[in-house]
């Protein structure tokens, strides 16, 4: 029930937001969409890492922007398993001030993990669903800031906290 208030109390700021520019020509679609993501590495102690998550946002006025990202993730801990995480978001942000920044993104992602047979697992293949709800700080193109995971799970999360830092950008 507390989940279902919050997405209706997130979806009407952002449609207040919206009406505002509904009267707007449509022909500027392209010129309203910006770009961005992230890329992470990770490496150390014969654990290798790469992510590849690029998004694109709908900036509807200077306050509010609904968008997409998809995530490509693989991790391959040597001797002990490798696993591949692919998925998507949507992510809706709201600027209360033009520094202030708050997000509000669903995220879905399919985990497989293969484990090396000395480990003796089991592999595995699940999906994990993550609702975060974040603030950041806003200068230019960057964002930098935290989001909080509603859904975490600590047994079936690929995120081991409930708290994640991020950063954004978008051109």
């Amino acid at each position: 029930m507390k989940y279902k208030i919050i997405t209706i109390l997130c979806f009407s700021i952002l449609a207040f937001s919206l009406k505002s520019n509904a009267q707007d020509n449509t022909n500027t679609f392209w010129k309203n969409v910006r770009y961005g993501g992230g890329i992470g590495l990770n490496a150390g102690n014969g654990f290798f890492g790469a992510t590849l998550a690029p998004s694109a946002i709908y900036q509807f006025n200077n306050k509010a922007a609904l968008g997409v990202g998809l995530n490509a993730t693989f991790n391959n801990q040597k001797n002990v398993f490798k696993s591949t995480i692919l998925g998507g978001s949507i992510l809706g942000l709201y600027n209360v001030i033009p520094a202030i920044q708050l997000s509000g993104e669903l995220e879905q992602l399919n985990v497989s993990r293969r484990y090396d047979i000395r480990v003796n697992q089991n592999d595995e293949t699940f999906w994990s669903p993550a609702l975060f709800f974040g603030a950041g700080y806003r200068t230019g193109n960057f964002i930098v800031g935290v989001r909080y995971n509603v859904l975490h799970d600590s047994e079936r999360s690929i995120y081991l906290d409930p708290w994640v830092p991020f950063v954004r950008v978008f051109f």
